[in-house]
């Protein structure tokens, strides 16, 4: 990998830096188009031009509300050629969260689809001087292809992007992300995941989103590798979308990699180029299952919109440690507290702080948030609201959201490995576990499950499923099969629906102790 120090770490010099080293290597692959390094610094220069000829400037916030496509990519770096701030948004936000989100960030321009522009209420949002389509944003690519004088003044800490967390314990809040960041995580990946210059990281995630935008984007810009840009993930897809671009790595996010999975086998399961699956959350399970029949290896991280790759579970890494999120390394400090912000010991379940050892990796604070920006960042350290432990040897594992323990006759149980076991039964294709009231005091587990496409949930079959994979007190007492599960225009499970769904149809909800199954200790 080709670094270059902190003050270069620019979205204008970096690509300044590939176009002069590495200018004909192919960059993007999209709709069977391929864009060059030379061809992606010039296009943003172009689209930086266009972006000053509708009057945007250093410092300006410009919302994108684009679905995947070239042009998304083009605007969020041409404008941080200018020092202008991009806003990706996602593209299923509408009404009151949309006119939240273009008012919160102070936006004075949108560029969204044309689909999309119909949800914009101008009334309600005056500071949006314009709406931009594609198809005004594709003319910008004829506009002359000189560096904006601008790139030269624009440093490593200015913002580059707002982008928003999922908001579900209150108003979403804007991460305001410094050029540097994105490449932080860029140059964690090249090097930690072991990427180079013959790799074809593939996407199908929204580059609205953290993951696909610096763990796939940024990563194959930092390691001199190209990209292959689906619009969207589809599980009947996937695998022709593979073979076709010659993908060597793909990310995989939530229930993602168990659709993948739980599609029919076939003889072509290993007719790829896929070597490596950065897979979040990960298990050793998943792991050997994704090694066994496609012949693929796993990776993962723990991160955050917030931050950068905290830890990660790399190619070289034990196959034993596969559940866990990856090695705590020399860049990043890690801390695991308790209620009363003291550290627990080596395997003990905390709340997992974070502290950078380097500069320009981690947020610059919630945009107007001043109040948040602090409360995060208490005694020192990035409180993450997650839970977790490190065990002997550096390895950090993900517990649950710190809001999301279920308590249960003095048991504190991770809806995360809940939802783990559940969606590792070839019936279940998603799951939530959330807590609901016990006549006894304090909690009894309550599980919503999406069943797999074709498949029929059996409760009790699926009852003693759990009963044989994880303690007795964590089986659940309730299920509720659902169609899909509540979420966030992030794509985050809004648990908090579920819990007053559940808490007020508890009487009629299916309850294997009113169906006579007994769980027993050992």
């Amino acid at each position: 990998m080709h670094d270059l120090p902190l003050e270069e770490r620019t979205i204008g010099r970096v690509l300044a830096d590939k176009a002069a080293r590495v200018g004909d290597r192919p960059f993007l692959h999209f709709d069977g188009r391929t864009w060059t390094y030379a061809d992606v610094h010039a296009v943003t220069n172009s689209y930086a031009e266009g972006f000053r000829r509708t009057g945007i400037g250093r410092g300006d916030h410009v919302a994108l509300m684009l679905d995947n496509r070239p042009e998304l990519i083009w605007a969020m770096w041409g404008l941080g050629k200018l020092g202008a701030v991009a806003v990706p948004l996602n593209t299923a936000a509408k009404g009151d969260i949309l006119v939240y989100l273009l008012d919160q960030s102070d936006s004075v321009l949108l560029c969204a689809e044309d689909a999309y522009r119909e949800r914009v209420d101008r009334s309600r949002v005056p500071a949006i001087r314009e709406i931009l389509g594609p198809e005004s944003l594709a003319a910008f690519a004829d506009l002359p292809a000189d560096d904006p004088p601008e790139m030269r003044e624009v440093t490593h800490s200015d913002p580059h992007l707002i982008m928003y967390t999922s908001g579900t314990t209150g108003p979403s809040k804007g991460v305001v992300s410094p050029h540097s960041q994105g490449h932080a995580v860029g140059r964690q990946m090249a090097s930690l995941s072991g990427y180079g210059p013959d790799d074809v990281l593939y996407t199908c995630l929204p580059v609205f989103h953290g993951n696909a935008l610096w763990y796939t984007v940024y990563a194959a810009l930092w390691a001199d590798a190209s990209v292959a840009m689906a619009r969207s993930f589809s599980a009947r897809r996937f695998w022709d979308e593979i073979r076709e671009t010659g993908a060597t790595v793909f990310n995989a996010l939530g229930a993602m990699s168990n659709i993948i999975w739980q599609q029919p086998e076939s003889p072509r399961d290993r007719e790829h180029k896929v070597r490596t699956a950065m897979m979040v959350p990960n298990s050793v399970d998943l792991t050997e299952r994704y090694a066994r029949r496609y012949g693929i290896g796993t990776t993962s991280v723990f991160a955050m919109t917030e931050n950068c790759a905290v830890t990660v579970f790399g190619p070289d890494d034990p196959p034993e440690k596969a559940g866990s999120a990856g090695r705590v390394r020399d860049y990043m400090s890690v801390q695991i507290v308790d209620d009363d912000r003291r550290p627990v010991a080596p395997g003990e379940v905390g709340e997992i702080c974070i502290r950078p050892n380097e500069r320009g990796m981690i947020m610059l604070g919630y945009y107007e948030m001043a109040e948040a920006t602090v409360a995060a960042t208490t005694d020192l350290w990035f409180h993450t609201g997650d839970r977790g432990w490190v065990d002997a040897d550096g390895f950090l594992y993900f517990a649950d959201r710190k809001k999301e323990a279920i308590r249960r006759r003095g048991e504190n149980i991770s809806a995360y490995e809940v939802e783990t076991v559940l969606c590792n039964h070839p019936a279940v294709v998603e799951a939530a576990a959330v807590p609901v009231p016990s006549e006894l005091g304090e909690d009894e587990v309550m599980a919503y499950v999406v069943a797999a496409p074709g498949a029929e949930v059996d409760h009790a079959e699926l009852i003693a499923y759990c009963v044989e994979n994880m303690a007795y007190y964590m089986v659940p007492r309730y299920l509720d099969v659902i169609d899909e599960l509540p979420k966030t225009p992030s794509a985050k499970i809004e648990k908090y629906k579920l819990m007053m769904s559940a808490r007020e149809r508890l009487d009629d909800l299916w309850d294997r102790e009113k169906a006579g199954i007994t769980v027993r200790r050992g």
